[in-house]
């Protein structure tokens, strides 16, 4: 008798948990899961140009001075080309005392630098941008980088598309079993990073030798400086591709 009630038992715990899971199973079975990807292709429009300031002075004031009229110069140079106060954006000048082995660890110099970056609009003026600050030798060019102003607005282009084309998959795999798609049940979406952004780096836009040997007739720090190498033409900007992709799981009526 107690061999019957368990297999009873056995069998009711078998069956309850059939039914437990039997709505995950009818979930399964009436659900349509469908990929896709769509992108977006636009030509760049706004442009970045990076400008590193330094100074070395013996002196921390006319250290500071220097590099404060070299960003003031890039600000009037960028004005002068047209772009607006809040297209040029200036970080705070740090400074950073140089020893140069002085056991008293007295500070025999002090260098000063930070950092200058111009949005730019209107490409034609890049050109012009460049050659103004190796002329004035005011600072270091670092960098140039074409992008999108408004990165969201395609963005939601490329993903647009990706969903346009997961329905219309989805809707013409229903139909031939002569069934309806209905509501979306689940949805994941991956945007990828920005493909085709032209780039010029590192190019040096002034250039200075100090030598601090008290042989020279300067004496200490007797500065020379180089003739600055001409700017190289700024690179063609590329056009820039966004990608989405986005998996779907469809209701099937």
């Amino acid at each position: 008798m107690r061999k019957v009630l368990a297999i009873l038992l056995l069998l009711s715990s078998l069956a309850l948990s059939a039914n437990a899971q039997a709505p995950e199973l009818k979930f399964i079975a009436d659900t349509l899961v469908v990929q896709a990807d769509g992108t977006y292709e636009a030509d760049p429009d706004l442009a970045t140009m990076n400008f590193h300031i330094f100074s070395q002075e013996k002196e921390l004031k006319k250290a500071y001075a220097e590099a404060t009229q070299s960003m003031q110069r890039i600000s009037t140079l960028a004005a002068s080309n047209g772009l607006k106060k809040e297209d040029v954006s200036t970080g705070a000048l740090t400074v950073a005392p140089i020893y140069e082995g002085d056991r008293k660890k007295r500070a025999r110099s002090y260098y000063v630098q930070g950092e200058i970056v111009l949005h730019v609009h209107d490409f034609s003026k890049i050109g012009s941008i460049l050659d103004g600050s190796v002329e004035d030798g005011v600072a270091d060019f670092r960098s140039l980088e074409y992008s999108l102003a408004d990165e969201e607005t395609a963005k939601k282009q490329a993903v647009a598309e990706a969903m346009r084309r997961a329905i219309g998959r989805a809707s013409i795999a229903v139909e031939q079993k002569g069934q309806k798609l209905g509501s979306l049940r689940y949805m994941s979406l991956d945007v990828q990073q920005l493909f085709g952004v032209a780039q010029l780096q590192s190019f040096s836009g002034a250039t200075e030798t100090v030598d601090v040997s008290a042989e020279h007739n300067g004496g200490l720090f007797d500065r020379r400086k180089l003739a600055a190498p001409p700017p190289p033409p700024p690179p063609s900007p590329q056009k820039i591709t966004i990608k989405a992709s986005v998996q779907c799981a469809f209701q099937i009526e």
